[in-house]
């Protein structure tokens, strides 16, 4: 049987936002745990996400890939999760929603 959640509602939080620089840098912190999250590389050059400060690479990210995620089941990102970049230059964003249930 499908769950059907009739007053769910999608909240947008803060924009998460860093300039890369050469080295694993802080993209930002996950204010709440997300329903649907985008990473855009806004930048001309490839750059590595990780979520545990540089130790593994999750995703390397081509100049200019976006990649849009729905929680479906399971989840990796949780409420706190901090995301890091690794680039030579250029901007990366993460954008999410989470629910809010009234």
């Amino acid at each position: 049987m499908m769950n059907v959640y009739v007053n769910r509602r999608g909240v947008a939080a803060p924009e998460l936002s860093a300039v890369m620089t050469g080295s694993f840098t802080s993209i930002g912190t996950l204010l709440e745990t997300p329903d649907k999250i985008i990473f855009d590389n806004h930048g001309t050059v490839d750059v590595a996400i990780s979520v545990d400060g540089g130790t593994t690479t999750w995703k390397t990210f081509s100049a200019g890939e976006a990649l849009v995620l729905d929680k479906i089941e399971a989840w990796p990102f949780q409420k706190g999760t901090v995301f890091y970049g690794n680039g030579a230059s250029g901007t990366f964003r993460i954008s999410y929603i989470y629910p809010y249930n009234s």
